[in-house]
């Protein structure tokens, strides 16, 4: 099961003394951090993590509930992780979802959590009727947003399969309900400076989900910000990452 979840960027990783799971988000696939590869050091082990129903998985049905796609998350995660320290990043989606991994993994918490683009308040969320669109309102949202370059909207093949991912990931966010559950470890926050999706100060909201909120670091940039900006969040998330891993490994 770990095999469809868990992407490596190399089988070299393995032996990396850190690991970086990082999240998709909406729409997308573990593609979108095709980039990373080439920025993270050689100390620090990048996994991506695939959902069904998109790229190589897009065969099986996509999940359409928060609560569920967690609670098979929380499974394959307890079956994968080592006595490494890890860290857990995700963009929008991915940001929610790195969230309520970490509360669900409070037994094995990573050292650190990165978030990018979304925030548990002061977040312009997908609603049930949002869910409900035609595909073609479908694609103008994405569109609209950014999510969806103009040469792959005119595409019917590539829409063929991002709609139905979209819409399932979606309703994933209109599923879920926020009780402001806390996490057991530090939270580092990413913002585009223009993202038309984020209230002002929303990211500061971070700052009541954890004891050490380690502030938001704001880009230039729309709400996919993070596809332009990766060098400069790798640059900030890393050192972050080494800092807060060995204080975990000083509390064993």
């Amino acid at each position: 099961m770990a095999d469809r979840w868990f992407q490596p960027f190399q089988r070299s990783d393995f032996d990396s003394p850190l690991r970086l799971f990082l999240f998709h988000y909406a729409g997308a696939g573990a593609a979108v951090y095709h980039e990373w590869s080439g920025l993270l050091p050689p100390d620090v082990a990048g996994v991506c993590v695939q959902l069904p129903g998109r790229q190589d998985r897009r065969s099986e049905p996509p999940t359409t509930e928060l609560a569920v796609l967690v609670e098979v998350l929380t499974e394959v995660f307890a079956a994968e992780l080592d006595d490494r320290p890890y860290a857990l990043f995700g963009h929008s989606m991915g940001a929610l979802l790195a969230y309520r991994m970490a509360v669900a993994l409070s037994d094995d918490p990573p050292a650190l959590i990165g978030v990018s683009g979304w925030a548990p308040e002061g977040f312009t969320m997908p609603t049930a009727t949002d869910v409900a669109l035609r595909d073609d309102g479908i694609v103008a949202r994405m569109a609209e947003l950014g999510a969806l370059p103009p040469q792959a909207a005119a595409n019917p093949d590539v829409l063929a399969l991002a709609v139905p991912a979209m819409r399932a990931d979606m309703a994933v966010c209109a599923s879920y309900v926020d009780d402001h559950a806390m996490v057991d470890c530090p939270i580092v926050a990413y913002s585009g400076a223009a993202d038309p999706l984020l209230a002002p100060a929303a990211m500061n909201t971070w700052s009541g989900r954890t004891a050490e909120y380690l502030g938001n670091r704001v880009f230039p940039g729309g709400h996919f910000f993070v596809d332009d900006q990766a060098l400069g969040v790798v640059a900030d998330l890393i050192p972050l990452l080494r800092r807060h891993a060995a204080a975990a490994r000083q509390a064993l």
